[in-house]
């Protein structure tokens, strides 16, 4: 009896040390002690791009505007798959994802958004008609029926594929692209490598300044709202991004870097 009294009393003591030394869940508190937010992003001719040798970007400048108003230095890492950036955000590798992500109930029930930051929706990028062979572009989504639409890979565009089909009552064939991101399938309709894909609109409408020949015209999605994103276990870091923000916003910040990338 008393041996076993030992043992449990050894247990409880093995695990309060334990407990001890378990750190807790990494918010803002942690953040300024080490001084240094986290954020990862992804690389693409709006958000975070180099031009002759200066880093550029919509991501970038938010992320510099949020390090003047908040006081706390920035480390940003590039990562193009959204389901590592999310995994780094688990993992504690980062605390915010400072990408355009589509505010979704799936995506509400892991994570925590900010106050949205764009309106964007994703569009159908095919070939205008002069540089089709004549062929009139795609208008109506009940034409997309049988053809092969490519994406990025982990694109939010694959939801709402895989619910136009259960609407239109036939199979569209979807392709995840892991190789190529936004940009090279864009380019890659231009050059009549593939015939349809489906982008970020905000991005496309970019693009289409180099790719005069390729149409944006035919919606996939509605309007969505886009955000940045951190754990649910930072929710003093949710906060914080979101006054930060709107601070950015009253002082006429935010309305500078997006007409520069965005109009």
């Amino acid at each position: 009896m008393g041996v076993t009294l030992i043992l449990a009393l050894g247990l409880l003591v093995m695990l309060r040390h334990k407990a001890k030394e378990t750190p807790p869940p990494r918010d803002l508190k942690q953040i300024r002690k080490e001084g240094t937010l986290k954020l990862v992003t992804e690389y693409n001719p709006i958000g975070y791009y180099v031009s002759d040798s200066n880093v550029m970007g919509f991501q970038y400048e938010l992320i510099k505007a949020i390090s003047q108003v908040s006081g706390i230095a920035t480390e940003t890492r590039l990562e193009m798959n959204l389901s590592k950036s999310f995994k780094m955000l688990d993992d504690e590798t980062c605390d915010v994802i400072a990408r355009n992500i589509s505010i979704t109930k799936q995506n509400r029930d892991h994570y925590i958004f900010t106050d949205p930051i764009l309106l964007n929706k994703q569009v159908l990028v095919q070939r205008n008609k002069k540089n089709n062979e004549g062929i009139e572009p795609i208008r109506n989504q009940l034409n997309l029926a049988g053809k092969t639409l490519y994406i990025p890979s982990h694109s939010p565009a694959l939801l709402r594929l895989n619910n136009l089909q259960q609407e239109i009552g036939d199979s569209i064939h979807v392709v995840e692209d892991k190789l190529y991101s936004t940009e090279q399938l864009i380019m890659m309709v231009a050059q009549k490598e593939i015939d349809f894909a489906v982008c970020n609109w905000q991005i496309a409408k970019r693009l289409q300044k180099d790719f005069p020949s390729i149409d944006l015209k035919t919606d996939i999605s509605f309007t969505q709202l886009e955000s940045w994103a951190v754990r649910k276990t930072s929710p003093q870091l949710a906060d914080s991004l979101n006054y930060w923000l709107n601070l950015i916003k009253d002082k006429g910040i935010y309305d500078r870097i997006y007409s520069r990338y965005y109009q």
